[in-house]
């Protein structure tokens, strides 16, 4: 089943809309963080676990320019819409 241009416009209205959410997220909430635990020792039924946490850091112009590429999706789409 061939794309019909509605389609296509359709499916990159969705694809910008996705990335403006991720965008603003990422001005929302620059800084995150992640845990990981791990085994670090096992003897018999006794478990020595640890904890590590990992801090990331989203660039504003990393979510600026996922941002852009959204909007200028958003805006193809619905100019072949027309």
């Amino acid at each position: 089943m061939p794309l019909t241009d509605r389609s296509f416009a359709n499916g990159l209205v969705i694809a910008g809309s996705i990335l403006v959410i991720v965008g603003l997220l990422g001005f929302a909430i620059p800084i995150f963080a992640t845990q990981q635990t791990e085994d670090v020792a096992k003897i018999g039924d006794l478990h020595i676990q640890t904890t590590e946490r990992t801090l990331h850091v989203i660039p504003p112009v990393l979510a600026g320019g996922v941002l852009a590429v959204g909007v200028i999706l958003i805006g193809g789409g619905l100019y072949q819409k027309r």
